[in-house]
This record gives C-alpha cells, structure tokens and sequence, in this order.
C-alpha cells in the first residue's frame, strides 16, 4: 500500500508540475499572436513606420551611391577620352612635321639638282661655243 500512495503521490506531483507547461504550450501561439496585436495597438505602427523609413533612406543612400559611383566612372572615361584625344592630336602634329621637313629636304635636294644640272649645261654650252670659237679661228 505504500508503495501504491507514493506512486499516485509522485503521479499527482508530475501532473502539477507538467500542467502549467502544457497548458502555456497550447496557449503560446494565441498569446503571441495578441502580445503582437499589443505592440502594434501601442505604437508598433509607428514602429514599423520607423522600420520604412529607415529602409527607404537607405535605399536612397544606395541609389545616390550608385549615382556617385556612375559619375565618377563617366568622368575617369571621359578624362581617358580627352587624353587619347591629346595624344593623337600630338601624333598627327609631330607626323605633319616630319612630312614638312621631309619635304623641306626635298626641296633642298632637288634645288641643289637643279642648280647642278643648271651648272653643267652652262658648262657644256660654254664649251661648244669655246670649241665653236676654236673652229672658227682654225679656219
């Protein structure tokens, strides 16, 4: 009989002690649910609203991050473009002087040609009229 009364006695502590749990562990989803209801009822709203708020300013400091990343890249390539623009600009003027020099030094050449060839058909026609004179005199 003993043994009987502390079997139900520790039967009757177990059902104490579990009842609370089981019973908060149905209750728990409908409670949560109401506390949430609460929150919103007592300024949760305004909550939520803050909540927005915050994740619409920092999409707005994402999108001008964006932006200022975009510029930044428009004027490095814009600056890459100016100095290609230089450099060729630079390459075609230092081609266009060295097309006038060589044409200056062809210039030069075909001067000294035609001064040369100038002299030696002067050369040739004193000659002939040296050697003119010279049969004239022979006869």
């Amino acid at each position: 009989m003993n043994s009987n009364f502390f079997a139900a006695l520790a039967l009757t502590v177990a059902t104490v002690a579990i009842a609370p749990t089981a019973q908060a562990a149905e209750v728990k989803p409908a409670a949560l649910q109401e506390s949430r209801f609460e929150v919103l009822d007592r300024g949760g709203a305004k909550a939520v609203t803050n909540i927005q708020a915050t994740r619409l300013e920092h999409l707005d400091n994402q999108s001008k991050a964006v932006d200022d990343i975009q510029a930044t890249r428009l004027e490095f390539l814009d600056n890459q473009s100016k100095a290609v623009d230089d450099i060729q600009a630079t390459r075609l003027e230092f081609l266009d002087n060295q097309s006038k020099a060589v044409e200056n030094l062809q210039s030069t050449r075909l001067g000294e040609l035609d001064r040369r060839d100038k002299g030696e058909i002067q050369k040739l026609r004193l000659e002939h009229l040296d050697n003119q004179s010279k049969a004239n005199l022979i006869q």
